[in-house]
């Protein structure tokens, strides 16, 4: 039978996501769409897992400190049931402390009978004492009280300064709003989601962006989207009857995107070598209605062939991820120093790759959805000082870009100081 226990459906989503390192929001919408919960249960769940996975190294440090086993060696299921109970009492003001003890150590006699009695009294401990008292290192006092890897903290101290940073790992913790992109005239989306008793309101930025109150997806009206995702498409500047190639296209957003902008008469070729990303993109486009406007290939863009250079490029590298840490916060334990430079190496040769296919007088943009400088900035600083024949472009922007720009024209969105995920993105122009 489907579950209609909020906490029951989260434990198994968590224990999904951490022994299968998948994605958050994938896991959880399956879990979700399998289940029996509704309205507020279905809230709660989404809650608990996002706040465990944005919390567990405070709810870890706090669990280590009051038990007397070594917790690396507890069962997936055990570590889960603990973060749930921990994160009840420490995060979530509305559960009385006596009903997350009950509610956890039941599921517990359900899911782990063995260690029942080890989660009670590590929870009733945490329900009369709170969390365990930090210690007194700066940066690892810092990494337990905001729940990030301390390499993490560092770096962005270094580059960021410490208030932002502080600022921006709160930001981290908590949900974004939901944002959608609108498929058709943006009035009329939000005409018709308001029809359907969704809370909806136009974007401030994004010109065909949407925040909703909650996930929503009505075909032919609108899809999901986040607006600095939306806003990278908008920097590009796809015009009518371009032909644009982009050069990393899973899962398709960005896409979709240039092939409604470049109308009829343009033309979008898409390249991406990962696993299961035709099946992504072509079906994301054809969700969109613009699956006629897109050539696929499934291959890295420096095996591909082209006889004629491109209007425009967009480089929507891979990269660490590390600006989405509110949709993803499982990235932040899955990340280190190693993957980052290993990924800059990576950026630099599909950068490379995508430039020569930029025709003469053409546009090519990179951009990523983290905000560490070894990913953006130095990767573009080091591409113009080996490549004379592109420039910097500084064309006005519009409004939407008000405050987002540097002095080089590099776009730059900080969840802290413009409530979107944290993305970077770069144009430039062959001379």
């Amino acid at each position: 039978m489907p579950s209609a226990d909020p906490r029951a459906v989260a434990l198994s989503a968590l224990v999904e996501i951490g022994t299968k390192e998948a994605f958050s929001d994938a896991v959880l919408s399956s879990h979700l769409d399998a289940s029996a919960l509704f309205g507020l249960d279905r809230g709660l769940a989404t809650q608990l897992v996002y706040g465990c996975l944005a919390r567990e190294r405070t709810l870890d440090y706090t669990v280590a400190a009051y038990s007397e086993r070594d917790i690396a060696k507890l069962a997936p299921e055990v570590m889960a049931l603990l973060r749930l109970g921990v994160f009840q009492l420490a995060f979530l003001e509305r559960v009385p402390s006596h009903a997350a003890v009950h509610a956890t150590v039941e599921l517990a006699k359900r899911e782990a009978p063995r260690a029942a009695g080890f989660i009670n009294a590590i929870l009733r401990r945490c329900s009369r004492e709170g969390l365990a008292n930090p210690p007194s290192g700066h940066i690892e006092r810092l990494a337990i009280d905001y729940s990030h890897p301390e390499w993490l903290i560092e770096r962005w101290i270094a580059e960021l300064g410490e208030a932002d940073t502080i600022a921006l790992m709160e930001k981290d913790n908590v949900a974004l709003p939901t944002v959608l992109r609108a498929l058709v005239d943006r009035d009329e989306a939000i005409a018709a989601l308001s029809e359907r008793a969704t809370d909806v309101s136009a974007c401030e930025r994004a010109p065909d962006g949407i925040l909703a109150a909650k996930p929503v997806r009505v075909p032919g009206i609108a899809i999901p989207q986040s607006e600095a995702s939306q806003l990278v498409v908008q920097f590009l500047d796809p015009q009518p009857g371009e032909h644009i190639l982009d050069a990393c296209a899973a899962p398709g957003g960005k896409t979709a995107y240039i092939a409604a902008l470049v109308g009829e008469e343009g033309r979008v070729t898409a390249c991406d070598p990962g696993r299961n990303a035709k099946r992504r993109v072509t079906r994301f486009l054809a969700t969109c209605g613009v699956d006629d406007r897109v050539d696929f290939h499934a291959k890295p863009v420096q095996e591909l062939e082209s006889d004629t250079g491109f209007d425009a490029v967009l480089v929507d590298a891979p990269c660490s991820g590390l600006g989405t840490l509110s949709e993803h916060p499982e990235i932040r334990w899955r990340r280190s120093p190693e993957d980052v430079s290993d990924l800059a190496a990576r950026q630099t040769e599909i950068l490379e790759a995508a430039a020569s296919k930029v025709r003469t007088g053409g546009r090519l943009v990179y951009s990523t959805c983290t905000m560490l400088r070894e990913e953006n900035e130095e990767i573009v600083d080091a591409f113009l000082a080996r490549h004379a024949e592109f420039t910097a472009d500084t064309s006005p922007r519009g409004p939407e870009f008000e405050g987002l720009l540097d002095g080089e024209g590099r776009m730059r969105t900080l969840p802290h100081r413009h409530g979107m995920q944290g993305f970077f993105a770069a144009a430039l122009r062959r001379a």
